[in-house]
């Protein structure tokens, strides 16, 4: 049996991973982040084999086991991202997005866009459970809503993805939740009330942001909301009857419809959409009128770009669609951070750090305080949020157990941590795909995705202030202070 390796020979994968991507943001640029973040998970995975291959500590069926851990959460996004890009691209060329843009730009009153996008994509993700389903349907609409009024797109994405976010969170529906309650054996239900207590707070705060944004910013959209509302109008036909397409979607999700099935079934909708609400679309993407002629746009539609030069470069790039080979990149960069989760599991330093943070934990708030950065460290090890509870979970609960504290703490804070903070990273495999389904870098809406960011802080609070926090009888006495 091997040997585990060293806490300074664990550490080092991981510092040079962050010195690479601190590095990249200092001397290129943080649009650069994406394009070099695959490099710099790999690099940091081959220096973790080949640390632990040096000192002895290797072992091949650590690495068996680290690589079926991290491909059993990570492998299945890779289809879903092929179906939400196909979703992306027959949204907008069927006329759903243009459609939303166009009512909304009509309807929605600049000063309270931010905090209705927000409380709208909230409520859409409560009933479906899924924050990727909402960011890539309305969240998609909204993002095209912004642009036009003006907005910046961090501002929006961050709202977006704070809505979002939340029922992710708190929703029966969530997987997140579920994988949350059940790896510390808390009961769903009683997780999600005591989990009520951090989320509420952070939401209410968000949405306060999100106004005192509305009535802040000037979007100064005037001069070129109406050039953007004519060309849409010009290019798509606007009908009401578009938006069956995303009302189907939520059905299909509000009815716990597989996600890959759904996503699929509303790409061939948006497909079929192309075909029968915009005929201008097609007579240009077909260039003739035979089935080969079809077959052909179809395909090329779904697989790459598609482009539109009308002179107005905002409008061009607004409805431009990448097809699957624009999320080709993420796809990389996801199997990328699948590569070095597994190094760092299957090698034992992952391990080895996990229990250097739990070792020496005396008062309540050092050891919430030490599941919050324990998540949001495991998170960016492992680039996958399922697989961060999970270990967390498993991490913290003989811990929790030997002070008295309540199992539904951890799970809550995991939460707090893990969940929300996971599109807050740049490599993780959620941080990677809502910054390209929403076309906005990680590091551009990371500052205005404020419930992301509170919850963490709001778990430290609880922890601060003992607020519900229960002790059992019997076991050791923490020190209350920190």
């Amino acid at each position: 049996m091997a040997k585990s390796p060293s806490f300074a020979l664990s550490a080092f994968p991981v510092v040079t991973l962050l010195v690479l991507l601190v590095g990249v943001v200092v001397f290129i640029g943080a649009d650069a982040i994406s394009d070099l973040s695959p490099w710099a998970l790999l690099a940091s995975a081959i220096i973790a084999v080949a640390l632990s291959a040096f000192s002895g500590t290797l072992c091949r069926r650590g690495l068996t086991v680290g690589f079926r851990r991290s491909a059993r959460q990570i492998l299945p996004a890779v289809p879903m991202l092929v179906f939400i890009a196909m979703v992306s691209t027959t949204w907008m060329l069927s006329g759903v997005v243009p459609t939303l843009i166009d009512f909304g730009m009509r309807i929605l009153n600049p000063t309270f866009f931010l905090v209705t996008t927000c409380a709208v994509c909230a409520v859409i993700s409560v009933l479906t459970g899924s924050s990727w389903s909402t960011i890539a349907t309305i969240g998609v609409a909204f993002m095209g809503i912004g642009t036009v009024m003006g907005f910046h797109p961090g501002w929006v994405a961050g709202a977006i993805i704070s809505g979002a976010y939340f029922g992710d969170k708190v929703s029966p529906l969530s997987d997140t939740t579920v994988v949350a309650s059940s790896a510390c054996g808390v009961d769903l239900f009683d997780h999600i009330r005591y989990l009520m207590l951090t989320a509420i707070p952070a939401m209410g705060l968000a949405l306060l942001a999100f106004l005192i944004a509305g009535l802040c910013i000037d979007a100064s959209p005037a001069e070129s909301a109406g050039d953007m509302l004519g060309l849409i109008n010009r290019t798509f036909v606007i009908t009401p009857w578009t938006l069956v397409i995303p009302a189907i979607t939520l059905t299909l999700i509000a009815f716990r419809v597989n996600t890959l099935l759904t996503l699929l079934i509303s790409s061939m909708l948006g497909l079929a959409g192309i075909f029968i609400f915009q005929p201008g679309i097609t007579a240009m993407l077909a260039g003739g009128e035979s089935f080969a002629d079809y077959a052909g746009m179809t395909l090329r539609l779904l697989w790459s770009e598609t482009a539109f030069d009308t002179g107005h470069e905002t409008f061009d790039s607004l409805v431009g669609t990448g097809g699957i080979t624009g999320m080709l990149p993420t796809i990389a960069l996801v199997l990328c951070a699948m590569t070095f989760g597994t190094a760092m599991i299957g090698t034992g330093m992952l391990g080895v750090l996990t229990h250097k943070i739990t070792a020496r934990l005396k008062s309540r708030f050092a050891i919430v305080g030490s599941t919050v950065g324990g998540g949001l460290f495991i998170n960016s090890c492992t680039a996958d949020q399922y697989l961060s509870l999970i270990i967390g979970g498993n991490m913290f609960r003989n811990v929790y157990r030997r002070f008295g504290l309540e199992p539904r703490l951890l799970s809550r804070t995991l939460e707090d941590s893990v969940s929300v903070t996971s599109v807050l990273i740049p490599w993780n495999s959620c941080g990677v795909t809502q910054s390209t389904v929403l076309g906005v870098s990680t590091l551009t809406y990371l500052p205005f995705c404020v419930f992301n960011y509170l919850s963490p802080v709001m778990s430290l609070v609880m922890a601060f202030t003992g607020f519900k926090i229960k002790q059992a009888y019997g076991s050791y006495k923490l020190q209350v202070r920190s």
